[in-house]
């Protein structure tokens, strides 16, 4: 009977060991996660900035954050000056002069399109999320539509004059890979779960869904 004993008692204790990891384990990797880009940004930072400009006997320069609060500051600033007139001329100024360059021009452009659509308020964003047969019939993956093909692309595609969406497939759990598909409308069945939620069922791999749908499936 002893043995059945020690066996219910190390099954308990595994049980709260893994209660607690699972409750603990989000909260000391953000912690980590946040206090390590605090590091890695005052560690950009600090080094630009003249130690007299921030303290004569730089006690504020062993303050961890310090750096992130400048960063901050001066992006903001950076934003306030880029929307007026002079800064949009400096800015058209100084796209004109990269663009000039060989190679370089090839990689600011792709860098700052990418930026631009992922940081930008008014820029493109995917419409909604989607299903789509990938990789082959009968199997469905998530897909995010982008915008309606154009051009070649439809002719290729739909011959017969069907709309034809640009869709793009994440991978998972890093959804910022993946591919571009272009599907005939017909072929893609829309979804009611917002973009959000979509990434978050993608991250999780299957294992966190939305809300709405898991009290529907109740």
């Amino acid at each position: 009977m002893k043995p059945k004993t020690e066996s219910k008692t190390s099954t308990r204790l595994r049980k709260h060991f893994l209660s607690g990891l699972a409750v603990g384990s989000p909260v000391v990797l953000t912690l980590w996660l946040v206090w390590s880009i605090v590091m890695m940004i005052d560690g950009w930072v600090l080094p630009l900035i003249p130690k007299n400009t921030i303290s004569a006997d730089g006690i504020l320069r062993q303050v961890p954050g310090i750096g992130v609060l400048i960063f901050l500051v001066l992006t903001v600033a950076l934003g306030i000056i880029a929307k007026g007139f002079f800064g949009r001329t400096l800015v058209r100024l100084g796209d004109a002069i990269i663009n000039r360059v060989p190679v370089v021009s090839s990689i600011y452009t792709s860098i700052k399109q990418i930026v631009e659509t992922i940081l930008g308020q008014d820029g493109p964003k995917f419409q909604k999320a989607c299903l789509i047969e990938y990789p082959r019939k009968d199997v469905w993956s998530i897909a995010f539509v982008s915008t309606d093909a154009k051009g070649e692309i439809v002719n290729h595609v739909a011959p017969g004059g069907e709309r034809v969406l640009s869709v793009f497939l994440p991978t998972t759990p890093n959804p910022m890979s993946g591919f571009l598909l272009f599907v005939k409308e017909q072929d893609a069945q829309m979804l009611d779960m917002g973009i959000d939620d979509a990434v978050k069922l993608i991250i999780s791999a299957g294992l966190v869904y939305p809300q709405d749908l898991e009290s529907a499936a109740r």
